[in-house]
């Protein structure tokens, strides 16, 4: 889903107070780790990913690889906090998707 900058603007303000809810660390990304952050993607449509420290790669990098591999789009990297969303394929879980500005 393509995203207009008003849209994008919509969903920053809509993450502002959202709490990370999965953390990546030294050994980065697995194959369950992306999973999950699908299912959470699906239930909650907005999401933020904070990576640790100890985390070598960079959160852009990190941020493209869950992207590509979800079909999420990246919101925003803010240092080590990473925002997606990804519209909710399940009608019951389109709570974002609906408040967010025409195209």
């Amino acid at each position: 889903m393509k995203l207009t900058s008003k849209q994008v603007s919509h969903l920053k303000s809509q993450a502002h107070h959202l709490q990370p809810i999965f953390q990546i660390g030294k050994k980065g990304l697995s194959t369950e780790q992306i999973n999950q952050i699908n299912d959470a993607l699906e239930k909650r449509e907005l999401i933020k990913i904070s990576l640790l420290q100890s985390n070598l790669e960079s959160p852009k990098e990190t941020a493209e690889i869950i992207a590509d591999q979800s079909g999420a789009n990246i919101i925003q990297v803010i240092g080590k906090v990473i925002v997606l969303f990804k519209k909710s394929s399940k009608e019951e879980n389109r709570e974002i998707s609906l408040t967010l500005p025409k195209a």
